[in-house]
């Protein structure tokens, strides 16, 4: 029997903001910011996401420095290096920093590997603002897949003074859409949409503001899901616990490759 390979502690970011309608007139649909994953990344490749990535040993630095973040109070330090690993993920996928505004040059030096999160943080006294994330899902990818994940998924409210744009290198393109136009997307075929990133996007497309689904988020009992795949006639079958919240417990997922 195979070894089942260990999965990798990751965070990911549901960056949220109040859209308008088209025809200006008020509030719309609560919209989220994503991004396609460059064709040539192993994971997901050309995949419509949602920012993060992988907790890293420069993180876990950032967690036994208190002066660079706050709001961790009664967290874990297991706690707080996802959250910041999600933070820096974020910044370095979005240009989006949940502290304050800083110059684009800081997030081009980050992504080409020239200066540390860590440095960018306390050389312009900038605190993380670990607060402001709210755990929303947490998902373990099945056993049996050759590269594993073991995801926090956190809501946020974008700054209103921050827009968001892809990096040009792990992402190729980026979109604040409505979680309803982007299942839909996910549908038809626009877009190519990894299985948790649907479920959360249908569980937050019932939300009809930013605050709602924040306050929604903090009401959450988070139950961790680590679907068990299925190879049936037709394709693949995912069982995930009921009691996660995604409306249903046996999904069908597609033709197997």
């Amino acid at each position: 029997m195979a070894e089942t390979s260990a999965s990798r502690p990751a965070s990911t970011i549901l960056l949220l903001r109040d859209g308008e309608k088209a025809d200006g007139t008020g509030r719309g649909e609560v919209e989220v910011f994503m991004m396609v994953r460059h064709h040539q990344i192993e994971f997901n490749s050309g995949a419509l996401v949602f920012p993060g990535g992988s907790v890293d040993a420069g993180d876990n630095e950032i967690v036994a420095r208190s002066d660079l973040y706050s709001g961790g109070e009664g967290l874990t330090e297991s706690d707080r290096g996802f959250r910041i690993a999600a933070i820096r993920e974020t910044f370095e996928e979005s240009g989006i920093l949940l502290a304050r505004e800083i110059a684009d040059k800081h997030r081009v030096a980050l992504n080409e590997h020239k200066v540390s999160f860590l440095s960018i943080l306390a050389d312009n006294n900038l605190q993380l603002a670990l607060d402001t994330l709210v755990p929303y899902a947490h998902w373990i990818t099945p056993e049996g897949m050759p590269k594993r994940f073991d995801t926090w998924f956190f809501l946020a409210a974008a700054p209103p003074d921050q827009l968001g744009a892809h990096d040009g290198r792990e992402s190729t393109d980026s979109i604040w859409v409505s979680p309803r136009e982007a299942v839909e997307g996910g549908e038809n075929g626009r877009f190519k949409l990894p299985f948790p990133t649907t479920r959360n996007l249908i569980r937050l497309a019932k939300q009809p503001t930013v605050q709602a689904a924040m306050d929604h988020a903090r009401g959450l009992s988070i139950v961790t899901v680590m679907p068990v795949m299925t190879k049936t006639e037709t394709g693949r079958q995912l069982r995930i616990p009921r009691e996660a919240g995604y409306d249903g417990e046996v999904f069908e997922v597609g033709a197997v490759g």
